[in-house]
């Protein structure tokens, strides 16, 4: 990587972990119930089942999941841990966000249900385990699990600003960036990638990539392809 587009990757970065670009985000939910478990207002899996519920619906403008998302939580009287051990879920074939049904949001409630009457947190499941065991999908080894991804990418990093560092027993520096089609397409015309397919062995490269500027923080990259996206609709 050439030092010129290693400056301005860095500069996209510092400018753009910034909380104030990210108040019509998905991450402002369980961000809210981060501040209220820091106050002693929330637990711990409160936190996690909102960004795990929240990353699920992340996909398609955002101001689309924003709203759905406030639905979501109204159904669950923003207390979605005791909303997931009590057992009633809103379950039918009506649409909560895009394609996803409230039945399918039922399901992840059930699956989490069973794990949180065995676990206090999901920080130690791995990706597998939460995409069939949580998510309810077929295990898929080449999947890029970018919902997956994020959500770990919330709640492990650690600087104060965007994310909410809160799982405390996971190394930053092994996060891998969610991939999505925006991150890929911005990763390829910056030369970090040249794989044509979008599965976790493109993730993990793009990461690497990243990796070799912010060593001990590579998802730091994530706001530095966000940068370049801003700057390309400018």
């Amino acid at each position: 990587m050439d030092a010129e587009l290693k400056d301005t990757l860095i500069g996209w970065a510092e400018e753009y972990n910034d909380p104030k670009y990210f108040q019509e985000d998905p991450i402002i939910f369980p961000k809210r119930f981060a501040q209220m478990h820091v106050a002693g207002e929330a637990s711990l899996a409160d936190v996690e089942i909102a960004a795990l519920l929240s990353a699920h619906l992340a996909w398609g403008r955002r101001a689309m999941i924003v709203r759905d998302c406030n639905r979501m939580f109204d159904e669950m009287s923003w207390k979605p841990y005791d909303y997931v051990m009590n057992g009633e879920y809103r379950d039918e074939a009506a649409s909560l966000h895009r394609t996803i049904k409230w039945s399918e949001f039922a399901s992840i409630c059930r699956r989490m249900k069973n794990i949180y009457s065995q676990k206090e947190s999901i920080e130690g499941l791995t990706d597998a385990q939460i995409r069939t065991g949580i998510f309810g999908q077929k295990e898929d080894r080449k999947a890029p699990n970018k919902k997956i991804n994020m959500m770990r990418r919330w709640m492990v990093r650690d600087d104060g600003k965007v994310d909410l560092g809160l799982w405390k027993n996971t190394d930053k520096k092994e996060l891998i960036l969610p991939l999505d089609v925006h991150v890929y397409s911005q990763a390829t015309a910056l030369g970090l990638t040249g794989r044509k397919q979008k599965d976790i062995v493109t993730a993990q490269e793009i990461t690497g990539a990243f990796r070799e500027i912010f060593p001990d923080d590579p998802c730091l990259g994530d706001f530095a392809l966000f940068g370049y996206g801003v700057s390309r609709s400018k």
